[in-house]
Order: C-alpha cells, then structure tokens, then sequence
C-alpha cells in the first residue's frame, strides 16, 4: 500500500491531486496548521468533460474486491439509502423520482418530486412507517410499509418554504430516539454574507416538522449526512471557490451542537477569507476545525457508516465517502470513493482511495460519484450521475 501524505503546501507541485493516477490503497491526510495561503496559485476553471464509459471499463478498487455494473440508463441518479428491511431507495435526481432497488431491478416509490436528494426512514428501527425525501424548498413524507415497492400514500408536506436558488441539495437524516431531525441546507452562493438568512447550516425540526432552529451554522454546504448509532452525525462538506488550486479544503466531520464552522467569513479553523477580510474578528475563535480535510475541490456528496456487524470486519464502522469531483481546480481531482478510518468513535485524520477508474487517462470523466450505501450483504452500493449507472463492490469469491 502506498501513502501519499498530501500535505496542502506540498500539493502545489501540480501532479497531486490527478485523478487519472489515483489508484485504492493511497492514504492522503492533510494538516490545517500547514495550508498554503490565499491566491498562491491562480483560481482555475477546468472541466473534464463528461464521455461516454469507454467499452469494457470497469473500476480501480483493492485487492480482492470486484465492481460491477448494477444498472444504467438512469437520470441523474444520486442518494443511495439502504432500509431496514433490506431494500435499497434511489433519489433519481433528474427524473424528480425516488425509486427502489432489488438487484438489477429498479421500481418507483414516487415520482413528480422536485429535484429529490435526501430519504430516511422513520421512526428508526425496523418498522419503519414513513419514507422521509428532502427537496430543493421542502421534506415530505410518504406513508410505507417496510418492503412495499411503491409509497402507501400521497406525500405529505412536513418542511416548507426552504429557500431556493444555489445549492440545491438537501438531506435529511433522524436521531437514533427518533425525536429530532435533521435537514441540510447549503449556501446560496460561493462566499457572500448577503441573503443567505436560513442556509449554509444544518437545521433541526421534530418528525412533524415543527420547531425548526439551527443545529450547526458556517457550513457552506453539507450535501450529505450520516447518522452514527451513537447519535453521531456527520457532514460532507463542499467548501468555497476561488481561493486557488488547494484552498481551502473540503471536508467531512462530526457535526456538533451549536457549532459554528467558519463560511463565510473564515476557512478550516479562523483562517480569514481575503474577500471578508478584517469583518467579525470577534467569530475568529469560535470556529470549529473539521475531522477529516479532502483535497481541495474534490466535491464529497454523499457518505455512509460501514455498520458495526457488516461483513468486511476491517472496515466496521469506517465511513465511505463519495467524491463528486469539481471544477475549480487546474489539475482534475475528485471522482472516487474513499474510506475515511475511525478509531474508538474517532476519524483518524487520513483518507483512503477505495474505488477510482472514473476519469480516463486522457482526464476525461466519464463517472461522477454520488451516492453511496452498505447493502445487506455488506457490500458498497455507489450511484454516478455522469453516465446515469450503479454500481456495486463487493469481495472477491475465495478459491
């Protein structure tokens, strides 16, 4: 295995960050007290270009694991989310449908729905009696019985009047107890302080959707949430533009009550914004620095927790985290899976490329990673909205 510390002043030295030449088994980590300063390099704008899956192309991963495809022909497939009873839900972004998975087959739970990003069940547990989605300006809910193929009802509103424009994921994910929820809201623009009242922050309701507060603010946009069994959730984070090549890092991190983290006035810690420079000074030791920082522009979307009884015992309680890939960058980055390793409920810092192969070696994508769940058989169930495929990881058959 290979380790490659990307240490962000180091990165500058353009090959780091390929996404080309990513291969499973690299750990990367990198180090808030050592990022390099604003504008070291100019801010770049270098889109791969989406291609057709070359013939025969298959994804990178470790050892004695093997990808295949799952199902194609998708539009705009993103969250991936596994019930309690087995079966797996798909927010089909494009289509404006949640669909449900059993093998190589794909059903619709409901359709008509506004730009769907988010599902969770509740209550918690293993009946479940409503499928939770998260659109661009509200959440409903659909009446369900575990393993119907189709919801039980109309939906019904529970969260409206989320503001819209910019980012426009939302998520949504429950408390273990099942009495708090919570919905993510990302900024309505790259770093600006105006009209952004009510975004770039997690918010919590009850399950009826009342008492809606902040739970976490200065996060410019959490497009992904995990609930941990502990009552531990997480945020992947996409962090601002326009600062150059390896500002500032993107990032997943445990999400804790009341804290603030930065956006947009400070960056990973109280590193300053140039662009907000010398404004709420009085902020600058609030600011929580993240877990885990991923390599600039790289664009983490969805992540799950590797369950603490899933069949790849070295990888329970790991998180998986899929890596959409951005735009803001002059050397392509982004567009793998990777593990991210927690030790005693703790992230160790470093990140891990699991999956890659979905930029070609002409850094052409032709797979953009979204969603990403464990299956029953604890195998990785990972969607890509480039190409509109799922695909699925899973260990090698033993000799």
């Amino acid at each position: 295995m290979r380790i490659r510390l990307l240490l962000l002043a180091l990165a500058l030295c353009g090959a780091a960050g390929d996404a080309s030449a990513d291969r499973p088994g690299e750990r990367h980590r990198i180090d808030s007290g050592t990022l390099p300063k604003p504008f070291e390099t100019r801010s770049a704008a270098r889109s791969p270009g989406i291609v057709p899956r070359p013939p025969g192309t298959a994804l990178n991963v470790p050892p004695g694991f093997e990808a295949t495809l799952l199902l194609s022909g998708l539009e705009g497939p993103r969250t991936l989310r596994t019930a309690p009873n087995g079966d797996v839900f798909l927010a089909e972004t494009g289509a404006g449908k949640v669909r449900v998975l059993r093998g190589k087959e794909a059903f619709v739970f409901a359709d008509d729905l506004s730009t769907p990003f988010g599902i969770a069940f509740w209550p918690p547990g293993p009946a479940p009696r409503f499928v939770y989605v998260a659109e661009t300006e509200r959440v409903v809910r659909y009446p369900y019985t575990p393993g119907a193929l189709r919801a039980a009802g109309p939906a019904q509103v529970v969260v409206d009047g989320i503001p819209t424009g910019g980012h426009s994921t939302r998520d949504v994910a429950f408390s273990p107890d099942g009495r708090r929820m919570f919905v993510s809201v990302g900024s309505a623009s790259n770093v600006s302080d105006r009209g952004e009242e009510g975004r770039a922050e997690v918010r919590e309701y009850d399950p009826e959707g009342h008492n809606g507060r902040p739970f976490a603010t200065g996060i410019r946009n959490c497009v992904g949430m995990a609930m941990q069994g502990d009552g531990t959730l997480w945020c992947a984070v996409n962090e601002r533009d326009g600062l150059g090549d390896d500002l500032p890092p993107d990032y997943v991190t445990r999400v804790q009550p009341t804290a603030f983290y930065g956006w947009p006035w400070f960056y990973i810690g109280a590193h300053p914004d140039p662009r907000h420079l010398g404004k709420h000074p009085e902020l600058a030791s609030r600011v929580s620095v993240p877990d885990v920082l991923i390599q600039p522009h790289s664009a983490p979307l969805s992540l799950t927790v590797y369950p603490a009884d899933g069949a790849w015992a070295e990888y329970r309680g790991d998180l998986f985290v899929a890596l959409h890939g951005s735009w803001n960058r002059s050397v392509v980055t982004g567009y793998k899976v990777v593990r991210i390793p927690v030790r005693d409920g703790k992230p160790t810092g470093e990140y891990e490329d699991f999956a890659t192969g979905f930029v070609t070696e002409q850094n052409k994508a032709w797979g953009r990673p979204v969603g990403v769940t464990v299956a029953p058989d604890g195998s990785l169930l990972v969607s890509e909205d480039a190409n509109g495929t799922v695909w699925r990881i899973a260990r090698t058959p033993p000799l």
